[in-house]
C-alpha cells in the first residue's frame, strides 16, 4: 500500500477521534463524518456480521464485492466499483460498459485488495464488499458504512435476493427475475423449434491446456436451466464453485449435437490439434460457437451478463 494511502486513512480517523470519538460498537455500526450529519436517514441492515447502520437512500456507493450489475438490478448506481474484466482489470467488461460507464475501476473483485485511496477519493456513502476483501474490513468502515456480503456463489438468483434481502429491495429483484426467465424460456422456445427438441447442447471452457465443463454455473445454467435445452448423456454434474474437468476421452463420451467453446485464441487453436476434438460430432458438422474468453466467460456468471447472453443466444445459433 502507498504511503500515501496509509497516513491519509490515518488521518482520517484521527480527525473522527477529535470530532466524534470514532467509536464502535458491537452491532458492527460504522462511524463516519459524511453519515453522521443528522440530516441523513439511516437504516439498520443484516449483512453477513450483523446489524449495519446504513443511509436509507445511499448516494455515492462503492461496490468492490463484484456486483455492480446486480445493484444495477435493484435500482443503483455505483461510483466506484471492482467489477473490472477478469483479463484485463484496467477496462469494464464489455457487456457492463453501459451500466458501468460513470463509475470508477478500484480493482478486481476476485482480489482481496483494492484502491484505499481511490476509495477514500470518492467520498462514498456506503461501502459493499464481499468475504474475499474480509481482511479490509476494518479499514474500509473507518471511511464509510461498510456491508460485507456472503453469497451462494453457484445459485445466482439466490444471490440476486440476497443483495436484495439486505437492501430491502425485493420487490425490484422479484420483478427483475420474472422478467428474465419469461424472456430465457421464450427465447430457449425459438431454439427448439428452429434445432429440434431432442438436440442437445454443451458448452466448454478451454485454459491452460485443460477443458472444464459447465453444466449448473455459467453457459450451462443459462441453457439447461433458464432456457431449458437439453444436456447431453454423460455430462459431469457440478456440485461447487469449480467446474469438472474432462480429458479429450472424457469429452468424445459427453458428445453433443452442438457445443459452445470459451477460450482464448491461443487456447482455442491448442484444442484443436487433437484428433479426438476433431472427431466429435459438433465439430464435424460445423455446429461450434466459438466465443472469447473476454468477456463471455465473466459475461455468463453477471445477472446482466446472462440476460444479454439469452438474447444473443439465437443469433449466434445462426452464425
Amino acid at each position: 500500500m502507498k504511503l500515501l494511502s496509509i497516513l491519509k486513512t490515518t488521518f482520517i480517523c484521527f480527525f473522527a477521534v477529535l470530532i466524534v470519538g470514532c467509536t464502535s460498537s458491537n452491532n458492527n455500526s460504522n462511524d463516519n463524518n459524511s453519515t453522521n450529519n443528522k440530516s441523513v436517514e439511516m437504516i439498520t441492515v443484516k449483512d453477513s456480521i450483523g446489524d449495519v447502520q446504513i443511509p436509507k437512500n445511499p448516494k455515492r456507493i462503492v461496490d468492490l464485492s463484484g456486483n455492480s450489475d446486480i445493484l444495477s438490478i435493484l435500482g443503483y448506481s455505483v461510483v466506484g466499483t471492482a467489477n473490472s474484466d477478469a483479463y484485463d482489470y484496467t477496462k469494464f467488461p464489455s457487456y457492463l460498459e453501459e451500466t458501468l460507464k460513470d463509475a470508477k475501476i478500484l480493482g478486481y473483485s476476485m482480489q482481496d485488495t483494492v484502491d484505499i485511496e481511490g476509495v477514500l477519493n470518492l467520498n462514498p456513502d456506503l461501502i459493499i464488499i464481499s468475504k474475499t476483501q474480509e481482511k479490509m474490513y476494518e479499514q474500509l468502515k473507518s471511511i464509510a458504512p461498510t456491508i460485507m456480503i456472503e453469497l451462494e456463489q453457484i445459485d445466482w438468483k439466490k444471490d440476486i435476493l440476497k443483495v436484495a434481502s439486505i437492501l430491502n429491495k425485493e420487490d425490484a429483484a422479484n420483478k427483475w427475475l420474472e422478467n428474465y426467465e419469461s424472456n430465457a424460456k421464450q427465447k430457449g422456445n425459438e431454439i427448439k423449434e428452429k434445432y429440434g427438441n431432442e438436440t442437445t447442447y454443451l458448452s466448454i471452457l478451454a485454459s491452460g491446456g485443460q477443458i472444464f465443463v459447465f453444466d449448473s454455473a455459467g453457459v450451462g445454467g443459462i441453457l439447461y436451466e433458464d432456457m431449458g435445452l437439453n444436456k447431453p448423456a454423460k455430462l459431469p454434474v457440478q456440485d461447487t464453485i469449480s467446474l469438472p474437468v474432462v480429458n479429450y476421452e472424457g469429452l468424445l463420451e459427453i458428445d453433443s449435437d452442438y457445443m459452445i467453446l470459451i477460450g482464448t485464441d491461443e487456447d482455442i487453436n491448442a484444442l484443436k490439434q487433437s484428433p479426438i476434438y476433431n472427431n466429435l460430432n459438433a465439430v464435424k458438422n460445423n455446429n461450434v460457437i466459438e466465443l472469447p474468453s473476454s468477456p463471455y466467460f465473466n459475461m455468463v456468471y453477471s445477472s446482466i451478463g446472462r440476460d444479454i447472453f439469452v438474447n444473443q443466444f439465437v443469433d449466434l445459433m445462426g452464425n
